[in-house]
């Protein structure tokens, strides 16, 4: 008996090592997030997005949760862009006719672009959709979500951007 106990502890320690060497190229809270310039993104990315609380968010249009959080982020960017938030969302869909009729009926006030080759989502270890990253000021990562549940997640994003804004 003793020797299987020794045996499960010995499995459960390789399998947490596999773990975290198969996520160790995620992004993680207070590393700086990938320059998005650096990777093939379609689309217009904002000028400068220096000194600003910024808010990446990766989604798909097949993804039920990201149909309800685009809202709640429209929401969100209105009552902060001035205050010096910018939102960028970041569609991993591989056909872009499939964005595209996405945002046909959610119309939203933030930047949309989109990772066709997907190398920025392996770079930073995405696994659920939708996925988010706030960045401070200074670009790091201070925050992170994955999925969306509504309006406990929209009250988290509210706290945390109003954290960085000074608010």
């Amino acid at each position: 008996m003793k020797m299987n106990h020794i045996n499960i502890k010995g499995i459960v320690a390789v399998l947490s090592i596999v773990c975290a060497f198969a996520v160790s190229g995620a992004v993680k809270k207070g590393e700086a997030f990938p320059n998005l310039k650096d990777f093939k993104i379609e689309g217009k990315l904002p000028e400068d997005t220096k000194g600003k609380v910024v808010v990446i968010d990766f989604w798909a249009s097949w993804c039920g949760p990201c149909g309800e959080s685009f809202p709640a982020m429209d929401e969100i960017q209105k009552k902060y862009a001035d205050k010096g938030l910018i939102i960028i969302a970041i569609n991993v869909d591989e056909n872009k006719a499939d964005m595209d009729e996405f945002l046909k009926t959610h119309k939203v006030s933030f930047t949309v672009v989109r990772d066709a080759k997907q190398k920025l989502v392996e770079k930073a270890g995405i696994g659920t959709m939708p996925s988010s990253f706030i960045l401070g000021t200074d670009g790091k990562v201070k925050f992170t979500h994955s999925g969306f549940r509504g309006n406990e997640t929209k009250k988290e994003y509210e706290t945390e951007i109003e954290s960085l804004l000074g608010k």
